[in-house]
């Protein structure tokens, strides 16, 4: 897909369902209690069912993977989040939630898919008897990120690419409202969306941007990438990749975020080892290696096995990357330059 020029990505509309608020409209796909316009509609068998077994799955989701996460990330990443310098997550789809449990100070998230914003979320313009199937569909699209860690991106796109609740925009939707996030504007921007926030009540403004974007080498995302730089130095985070930046034909946005990112923090499907020059960075290392999955076998890296044999890396309490539904088989490598 291809980003137009830089101030048709700049030049946005805001945009409000009519008769709900964002936040409302968020906690009602996110299974919340809402209230206001909506209220009438709680009642229903399709969002209870929702409500019910939604509930169930994030506080499994939250004892297993968010809350080591972040005790984690107060352990080792001091440094990173004392800073609100902006969290780059290419190759990301809508997955908000890992982004924010890792780096929950930032000021700005950038992240980057492709898969399409869709368009905003009217629970107005869903039929009554649709409700639950729409509902179903949102918590069939996240149960990959909230099993394994990753999103799947082609059941993803059949579970929301058509019908009137549709694209990435409500899935950011249910993780803003499920992590205490209040919406305060949504904007659609070219191939994008920028929404900004604020966490339990703090007043901090925060802001999300989600682009639609090919990141190959000839995408056509030179305007992305200024918009980025224009952001100044951050923080990069990947997993689950697809081990696309280990290819020639991503050679920029790789080097992109060498150049750009004080801290990288990922699993083995993002930056290469062998690309991490000891004389610019610092590298720790967590959890194991066992290598790629067999459908990434090619992407197997000797010099990260000899790290790992002779680096005696710390335990993971979580599972990440694609063999997140274990941690003892999971990979994370943090970056710091020196």
């Amino acid at each position: 897909m291809k980003i137009i020029h830089m101030a048709a990505l700049l030049f946005a509309f805001s945009f409000n369902a009519k008769g709900q608020s964002y936040q409302e409209t968020a906690r009602f796909l996110a299974g919340l209690p809402v209230g206001g316009p909506l209220q009438s509609l709680e009642s229903s068998a399709g969002w209870m069912d929702h409500a019910n077994s939604f509930g169930n799955a994030w506080a499994k989701l939250e004892r297993r993977q968010l809350a080591p996460i972040r005790g984690w990330s107060a352990d080792y990443l001091r440094e990173a989040n004392r800073s609100s310098r902006p969290v780059f997550y290419p190759f990301s789809g809508p997955d908000f939630l890992y982004a924010y449990s890792f780096f929950p100070n930032s000021d700005c998230y950038v992240l980057c898919g492709i898969e399409p914003v869709g368009s905003l979320p009217d629970v107005n313009k869903v039929p009554p008897p649709l409700i639950g199937p729409t509902l179903h569909n949102i918590e069939a699209s996240l149960n990959s990120v909230m099993n394994y860690s990753f999103f799947i991106t082609k059941e993803m796109r059949v579970n929301l690419q058509n019908g009137p609740i549709n694209g990435t925009l409500p899935i950011l939707y249910v993780f803003l409202a499920r992590m205490d996030c209040d919406i305060h504007d949504v904007q659609l921007i070219s191939k994008g969306v920028k929404i900004t926030f604020s966490h339990g009540g703090s007043g901090h403004t925060q802001t999300l941007y989600y682009f639609s974007s090919d990141l190959s080498n000839g995408g056509g995302n030179g305007p992305f990438f200024k918009l980025c730089e224009g952001l100044g130095a951050g923080t990069g985070f990947t997993k689950s990749a697809s081990y696309l930046m280990h290819q020639n034909d991503f050679s920029h946005v790789r080097n992109w975020l060498l150049d750009h990112c004080e801290a990288i923090v990922q699993d083995d499907s993002g930056v290469p080892v062998r690309n991490f020059d000891p004389a610019k960075w610092r590298l720790r290392l967590f959890g194991s290696y066992q290598g790629p999955i067999d459908i990434f076998k090619q992407y197997y890296q000797p010099e990260l096995a000899d790290l790992y044999r002779t680096s005696n890396p710390a335990p993971l309490a979580f599972g990440i990357g694609y063999r997140g539904w274990n941690p003892k088989l999971s990979t994370l490598i943090a970056a710091f330059r020196r």
